[in-house]
């Protein structure tokens, strides 16, 4: 069974949570999509042409990866992009009701598309991309929770925003 799986999210920026993630999908699906979501309300630091760049330098050794930035509801670009499984990520209790709402939202929108959560490892489930922001922010050292290329896009940002 060839099954192409979607991984949505704002990745502002992406960190090595969101890859240990991607790393364990793409052995558990033929095809896995990053899909990084406009985010309007939320303001996102990058915008979503430097987030897709972002993403697709530190996921370029994944044959079975891409990357794509979306801007509709996630059940139908997940539809257009012929994926049957979306996957979200559990870092601790608090997240699984709003991730448990969003599933069943999802699977209402949406039933024939399942949601499938997945745990990254002990070292990264505390990350959070709004951490390594305000981190950054006040030049602290984020270089063991986000891949190089990041860290140093992180630093660019930061040093033209004064």
């Amino acid at each position: 069974m060839n099954i192409t799986a979607i991984y949505p999210g704002t990745f502002d920026p992406i960190t090595n949570g969101h890859l240990d993630l991607i790393h364990r999908a793409s052995k558990l699906f033929n095809r896995v999509i990053v899909a990084a979501a406009s985010s309007h309300g939320k303001k996102p630091l990058f915008t979503l042409t430097e987030r897709v760049d972002m993403i697709n330098e530190v996921v370029m050794d994944f044959e079975n990866v891409e990357v794509i930035g979306f801007d509709t509801l996630l059940v139908e670009c997940a539809k257009n992009h012929h994926a049957s499984v979306i996957i979200r990520g559990l870092r601790a209790i608090s997240d699984f009701e709003y991730e448990f709402q969003l599933a069943s939202m999802n699977r209402r929108l949406s039933p024939e598309i399942e949601t499938v959560f997945l745990t990254p490892a002990e070292q990264y489930e505390f990350i959070s991309s709004s951490m390594i922001r305000e981190i950054a922010h006040f030049k602290g050292d984020v270089s063991s929770f986000v891949p190089f290329s990041v860290r140093e896009r992180l630093i660019k940002k930061f040093s033209t925003e004064r």
